[in-house]
């Protein structure tokens, strides 16, 4: 499997008048694990959606394997970036399992039959999700969180070297949430796989990250370790609310606060 390198220069985006991102400076590398960080509408989606193809840039350039993102066909990006969205929708009535197989259609021929091997990825990837037994299940009658741990076996089954995935546990219990982290964590040591995923929780950002994207107002607010990004002050700064980082033995640990009004 080939390794993909994202390189991104003076990437900017707008909608109409209002720009989102602005002028995005990054490089995302095989056997690292990502998280964008930051407040609602600081632009952590539309990063993704131009990383994945499905936003032009207004400026700038997003480079997978030294190639324009533009450059490739669906069928070749499919192949090489998986994502994970943040909000999903399946207009027929899809079972658990044939949701997971659609990750397998980039490397299925036309007109051709999932092979064996394709299958035993879906059941890999479903047991990792454990949603083996709900297998037959249609979507539409599974929770929240059921429906996410699809989505994310889906994109484990298309077995590409990177991964892209806006917010992949926030309807996970604790439980998931913590094993679908680890998992990914797994695939860039083990398989040298490039992710970058969207996070909220920034306990999880610190405890399972190489790397932090800290963005405030379409900008990068910091870029390094958790230690060199998540401070009290960034925290402060970018999220307006007062924090607590303790460095302990198993890593950082966060705790939160309102800010009082003045």
């Amino acid at each position: 499997m080939d390794k993909v390198t994202y390189d991104i220069k003076g990437l900017s985006f707008g909608y109409s008048e209002t720009c989102v991102l602005n002028d995005l400076d990054l490089t995302f590398e095989p056997g690292t694990l990502t998280a964008i960080v930051g407040p609602n509408g600081s632009g952590k989606s539309t990063l993704l959606d131009l990383m994945s193809g499905h936003h032009a840039p207004t400026a700038g350039t997003v480079h997978i394997c030294g190639k324009s993102v533009s450059s490739y066909n669906p069928v070749e990006l499919a192949r090489l970036t998986a994502l994970v969205p943040q909000e999903f929708d399946f207009n027929f009535p899809f079972t658990v399992r044939e949701a997971v197989l659609m990750g397998r259609h980039p490397h299925i021929p036309r007109f051709s039959h999932p092979s064996a091997h394709d299958m035993a990825l879906v059941d890999m990837a479903m047991k990792m999700t454990d949603i083996a037994l709900l297998g037959d299940r249609i979507l539409a009658e599974l929770s929240g969180g059921e429906k996410q741990r699809t989505i994310f076996a889906r994109a484990l089954a298309q077995d590409t070297p990177a991964l892209l995935l806006d917010e992949p546990t926030s309807s996970m219990d604790i439980c998931h949430a913590l094993k679908s982290m680890t998992e990914l964590k797994r695939l860039t040591r083990e398989k040298q796989r490039t992710v970058v995923t969207i996070l909220h929780d920034l306990n999880l950002a610190a405890g399972f990250c190489d790397r932090i994207v800290m963005l405030k107002h379409g900008r990068i607010h910091a870029w390094g370790n958790a230690t060199e990004t998540i401070t009290a002050e960034a925290i402060s700064n970018v999220f307006g609310v007062h924090a607590n980082v303790i460095n302990t033995a198993t890593g950082l640990h966060i705790s939160y606060g309102i800010k009082e009004r003045p």
